[in-house]
């Protein structure tokens, strides 16, 4: 398996990659631990409201198995348990920066065009359903 990613192809490594940061949570888990540090998990949990604690457990697990999300137990009464991004988890700032960017800048134009293609697909629904339909005599 390791040096395997060198055999593939670009678009099949970057599909692995995705794979690793994307998902419905793991954005906003990057990000978070990204813009404010290290953060304990109800600090997690407070900064994405919808995920499950049950959900928000297995995505950070699976972070720190991908060497992302590095977390750090206290022996502390009541024992304290942090989550930071490592390094490499660290080294994903600037993309983050950069979608923000682009979201900022772009994100008007992306719900122009999804609100014109749901339009158009309402109007070729309602033709559908209102034109009579021929029957065989």
């Amino acid at each position: 398996m390791v040096g395997e990613m060198s055999e593939e192809s670009p678009v099949e490594r970057v599909e692995r990659v995705m794979h690793v940061i994307a998902g419905k949570w793991r954005p906003a888990i990057i990000y978070a631990l990204v813009t404010q540090g290290p953060l304990r998990f109800v600090q997690l949990r407070r900064q994405i409201p919808r995920v499950t604690q049950r959900m928000l457990t297995q995505q950070l697990r699976d972070l720190e198995r991908h060497g992302i999300v590095r977390r750090t137990f206290y022996e502390q009464i009541p024992p304290r348990v942090e989550y930071a991004l490592t390094p490499l988890g660290r080294s994903l700032d600037p993309i983050f920066k950069r979608v923000c960017d682009w979201a900022e800048k772009n994100f008007p134009a992306v719900e122009r065009a999804r609100a014109r293609y749901d339009d158009t697909r309402a109007g070729a629904r309602e033709a559908r359903v209102s034109s009579p339909r021929r029957t065989e005599p």
